[in-house]
């Protein structure tokens, strides 16, 4: 076995040992008095290790509320969440995109990288292995260098990926982490991200309001509500993963059938 293959194997080992994520009649409001608006529930949804869940829906349904439960960042008001067994913990339990990469322009990428690398606790000595990986599993060797803001906006995502990745937790989330990209480097990004979570085994939870983009990346669609967001629809997708065609993925019927069934769910759901 080469010691990529080693290390493929040994990643998804780790993922598999935990990452898993229990929600629980979560219900999670904003405010208090006659202010209070309900943002989130009630909600059940379990989440199996290795599972890439992707919350899709209108804007304002509550998907990335739910998300920053799972993250910890915020307490349901009603419920419990969990994540391999136990209340999630910012920082410690999952490896967080935002929308916006979030980097430190005074550093440069391979700054940013190993800052990550020494929050996860990783032996300085092995810095430079960890970020080589890190850096040719999304793609941007040779930019260790460069200044964050001497790259383009695909590729600060990437470093934000890879930051992500750093810590190897076995839960990744990412709150609409293309939308302010272009078309093309969007679809790049979550051919990377779908190719990343297959090789890894990492639980993934990916929020967007992209029927499209939550049919190429997820293996099982999660459909909200308008708010307070409810699950209107919880659909498996059945499409080949890992190393694949990606036109080819797009354009067959399958793929088609699907993003129309999930359109078309997501628009009941925020009419309703």
């Amino acid at each position: 076995m080469s010691s990529s293959e080693t290390t493929t194997a040994a990643a998804r080992t780790t993922a598999g040992q935990g990452g898993a994520v229990r929600i629980e009649d979560v219900v999670h409001r904003y405010g208090r008095g006659r202010e209070t608006v309900t943002a989130v529930g009630p909600v059940d949804l379990t989440v199996p290790a290795g599972e890439f869940v992707v919350l899709v829906g209108a804007s304002g349904c509550g998907k990335s509320t739910l998300l920053r439960l799972i993250a910890g960042f915020e307490q349901p008001t009603h419920g419990s969440v969990r994540v391999s067994g136990a209340a999630p913990h910012p920082g410690s339990s999952a490896g967080v995109v935002f929308q916006t990469p979030r980097l430190f322009p005074w550093r440069t990428v391979r700054g940013n990288i190993d800052l990550a690398l020494r929050y996860a606790g990783v032996d300085r000595v092995r810095w430079p292995e960890h970020r080589e990986r890190l850096l040719a599993r999304v793609g941007l060797e040779g930019t260790e260098k460069r200044r964050t803001w001497e790259i383009s906006g695909g590729q600060q995502q990437r470093v934000a990926i890879a930051r992500a990745l750093a810590a190897e937790r076995p839960l990744l989330l990412l709150d609409e982490p293309f939308a302010a990209l272009d078309a093309l480097t969007r679809e790049r990004l979550q051919e990377d991200v779908r190719l990343v979570a297959a090789q890894t085994g990492r639980t993934t939870v990916f929020v967007t309001h992209s029927a499209e983009e939550a049919v190429f990346l997820g293996s099982r669609i999660v459909v909200l509500t308008k708010g307070p967001g409810t699950v209107a629809l919880d659909l498996p997708i059945d499409l080949p993963r890992g190393d694949v065609d990606a036109e080819e993925l797009r354009t067959s019927r399958e793929f088609a059938e699907l993003r129309a069934r999930v359109a078309h769910a997501v628009k009941s759901a925020a009419a309703d």
